[in-house]
């Protein structure tokens, strides 16, 4: 492992996003792994982030880097 672990347990992978939530607005946001691991975010391998479910009501924002959809930077 070279990088930060994912955050759920048992999960020996990788983490590549970084989920936050803001409970007052019903709102998760997946991004880009943070520079440094965050107190009150939970790091995602890919298979994680995959899997990724919330609460009926609330929506999800991902924010995708425009190079790792094959643009160039």
């Amino acid at each position: 492992m070279d990088g930060r672990p994912c955050s759920k347990v048992a999960c020996v992978a990788d983490a590549v996003s970084t989920l936050t939530y803001d409970y007052a607005d019903s709102m998760a946001v997946l991004g880009p792994l943070s520079y440094t691991p965050e107190p009150h975010s939970y790091d995602l391998c890919p298979k994680h982030v995959e899997r990724l479910s919330v609460p009926q009501g609330w929506q999800v924002i991902r924010h995708v880097v425009m190079r790792d959809l094959g643009f160039p930077a």
